[in-house]
């Protein structure tokens, strides 16, 4: 469906709900009275990724990851609890113009975040192969797969980019369709490597004879740093009986350009959970945590972490919405750390009809923010699903997302957090 037509008929503006500072379906009276029928998961799940869509370039520390914290903070109170915006600082990273030039044709693209930069005045070279004597390197990513860990780690081309002679690198980025796919800075804090561009594999063809025939060109890979500060948005639902173990639900909310699938899905699965959960008087506690920083090498859950390191062990469960949650044909992955959780996950999905595609062994690399959690000895699950449009433009409200779908996700998780919750 056409975004312009579905907008215009969706009988809720974008702008009207975020002039409102809120995105719902129903007053927080009735929110108080009961329990929000099972009908109305589909229509809470698309007012949130729209509003979240709305809002723009969700870059962590920027003026748009301000204002996304502050509306989730009011979709915390709709949801009933009281949120808390925890912040931390960093040394945000600002492009200016980035491009390559090679004759008269320029071809723009993005830092790499976590890599080395030019001044304004570029360098200039030779464009070649990576590994060859030029001194502009042309290497390629390597797509997204949901079967892959999502860990840090690099690898192929772009790994020995990293550790090449070039004086800087051209990096073809791919995906499942021609685009930009943009690579977590995984080792933002400490950036190592030459000055890498991320370009758009539609140049994929024309650079690749351009590196064969070693082109002169000119790659400027320049930005600004900025101290700016970042908020994790927070929250506590007490539990009946605070000696047990509480359980701890996280979900990452900063991402690459509008990113509606890839956290937009967290933010609608993480507040519907909060929502059941407060209306369910549960036995244990249960904390949330919405993490910023995501793109940025996880700075969110270290900033987190700090001052709670006995959480890590010390909860029951830690449960992690993953990417894509509900992303339209698309298959999932659920990681658990134990038979146990891996069983109540299966168990929470089948009751709303979900299949589990994939499950990955207990011991394998956790994903994103769990690695910590995994790191630490602590218990987790997560769940994440496939994407044709990860880290790409194209990640908007409503093609990327599967309504209904998500919906399904939603349901099965904050039921089955609140049975795990009520168990003692």
């Amino acid at each position: 469906m056409n975004r312009r037509v579905f907008l215009a008929d969706s009988g809720r503006t974008v702008a009207a709900a975020l002039a409102a500072g809120t995105a719902r379906m129903e007053s927080p009276s009735a929110l108080e009275k009961a329990q929000p029928a099972r009908d109305d998961v589909e229509g809470r799940v698309a007012t949130i990724i729209q509003a979240y869509d709305a809002q723009g370039n969700h870059r962590t520390g920027t003026r748009v990851d301000q204002v996304s914290a502050e509306w989730l903070a009011n979709e915390v109170r709709q949801s009933g609890a009281e949120p808390s915006l925890e912040p931390f600082t960093l040394n945000r990273l600002d492009p200016q113009p980035c491009y390559l030039r090679i004759g008269d044709r320029r071809i723009d693209g993005v830092p790499l975040f976590d890599a080395g930069l030019t001044g304004a005045e570029g360098v200039r070279g030779r464009l070649g192969p990576l590994g060859s004597d030029a001194e502009i390197g042309l290497a390629e990513t390597t797509p997204f797969r949901v079967y892959e860990p999502d860990g840090t780690e690099e690898r192929n081309e772009v790994a020995e980019a990293r550790q090449s002679g070039h004086k800087a690198i051209v990096l073809l980025t791919r995906g499942s369709r021609p685009g930009l796919f943009l690579i977590n800075a995984g080792t933002f804090a400490k950036p190592f490597g030459p000055p890498a561009l991320q370009v758009s594999s539609v140049e994929s063809d024309w650079l690749k004879e351009q590196a064969q025939t070693r082109a002169a060109a000119t790659i400027v890979v320049h930005a600004k740093r900025t101290t700016a500060r970042a908020f994790n948005v927070t929250s506590k639902i007490s539990g009946r009986k605070p000696n047990l173990a509480p359980i701890v639900l996280m979900a990452p909310r900063s991402g690459w350009w509008q990113c509606a699938s890839e956290q937009g899905s967290r933010m609608a699965c993480w507040l519907e959970a909060m929502r059941v959960l407060a209306h369910g008087h549960p036995a244990r506690s249960c904390f949330f945590v919405a993490l910023t920083g995501h793109e940025l090498g996880y700075l969110g859950i270290d900033a987190y972490l700090k001052g709670r390191s006995d959480l890590i062990k010390g909860a029951h469960a830690w449960i992690f919405f993953g990417s894509s949650i509900g992303e339209p044909r698309q298959p999932n992955l659920i990681h658990a750390s134990d038979d146990a959780l891996e069983r109540w996950t299966v168990a929470a999905m089948e009751k709303e009809g979900l299949t589990v595609n994939t499950q990955a062994t207990h011991g394998s690399k956790a994903r994103g923010e769990t690695g910590a959690v995994q790191q630490g000895g602590g218990r987790f699950v997560t769940v994440a699903c496939g994407s044709d449009v990860f880290h790409n433009v194209a990640d908007r409200w409503p093609e990327a997302v599967d309504v209904a779908y998500l919906a399904r996700y939603a349901r099965a998780f904050a039921n089955g957090v609140l049975e795990l919750a009520q168990r003692e």
